[in-house]
């Protein structure tokens, strides 16, 4: 896994980039970006079950065992407090639903790569103050 702090950089750079175009349950939401991450930070996840929506999003989740995207990412990762996180680590924003929040990249600064309902075109980094993350990981 990367420890390297230029490592972990090049690799968020990777995925960012690697998904920059609009929010999509088929192929780009959250959880795929953070799976691409994932693998580009060397790990190796579990494959993602196929959906296209927010309902097979939902469904997917309950075949992995979990009922919330939480409780899937602390089985995969460790968690850690926000104020500790690293260039790469992932954190959780509150969203539309309280079983799937969105998941969001760190930059090492103050900004996290993810979806905004104001950029619905591509992904975007947004200034996130860590009092509003709920949850963070370390990739």
């Amino acid at each position: 896994m990367t420890v390297n702090l230029a490592l972990r950089a090049a690799a968020t750079n990777r995925s960012v980039a690697q998904f920059q175009r609009p929010f999509d349950w088929d192929g780009a939401s959250c959880i795929h970006l953070v799976h691409a991450h994932a693998i580009n930070m060397g790990h190796v996840p579990p494959p993602l079950p196929k959906f296209r929506s927010r309902q097979g999003a939902l469904r997917g989740l309950l075949k992995t065992g979990h009922r919330t995207l939480e409780s899937l990412m602390d089985s995969q990762f460790e968690r850690i407090a926000p104020a500790r996180m690293l260039v790469g680590d992932v954190a959780m924003l509150p969203g539309e639903d309280r079983r799937l929040k969105a998941l969001v990249i760190f930059d090492g600064h103050v900004s996290v790569a993810g979806w905004h309902e104001a950029h619905p075109e591509t992904l975007v980094w947004i200034k996130a103050m860590q009092t509003e993350l709920i949850a963070a990981w370390r990739l």
